[in-house]
């Protein structure tokens, strides 16, 4: 919510949950080529930019945020899909489309008045694919 600042930002006035499978979600991040170079990963920029010009899930970290709004030391994942990968998304993988906007504006005003114990959240874990290769190349630890 604070990257839309709770949904006041403009143009962000909408918050949407999108349920897709695990499988189809394990498989955008078996996909992912970082935003940037990873030397780890890519022996050299070139390799790295031919995996971008290949890929259609593009995975970068941001920092996290408490809904305080205060940065934590988590990162969240971002995803940017394009190409067929996109197409799948919106034809064949979205299970379900549900509107939180009167939800997030609920949680804005108890926010702003009684502080964040008075908010409603959910449940965080961190998410750990099926395929252990998966979780490794991407750093994910259930910690």
């Amino acid at each position: 919510m604070y990257r839309s600042g709770w949904g006041i930002k403009e143009n962000q006035e909408v918050t949407l949950a999108l349920r897709i499978s695990r499988a189809f979600f394990d498989s955008l991040l078996a996909d992912a080529v970082p935003s940037s170079w990873d030397r780890d990963r890519f022996g050299t920029e070139a390799d790295w930019s031919r995996a971008v010009d290949r890929s259609s899930v593009r995975l970068q970290w941001d920092p996290d945020h408490h809904p305080s709004g205060e940065k934590l030391s988590r990162r969240a994942i971002q995803l940017g899909l394009r190409g067929e990968v996109l197409k799948a998304f919106g034809k064949r993988e979205l299970i379900e489309v549900i509107d939180l906007s009167a939800f997030v504006a609920e949680q804005r005003l108890l926010l702003s008045s009684r502080g964040v114990s008075a908010i409603t959240t959910p449940r965080e874990r961190v998410y750990i694919p099926a395929d252990p290769t998966i979780a490794s190349r991407l750093q994910l630890s259930e910690v």
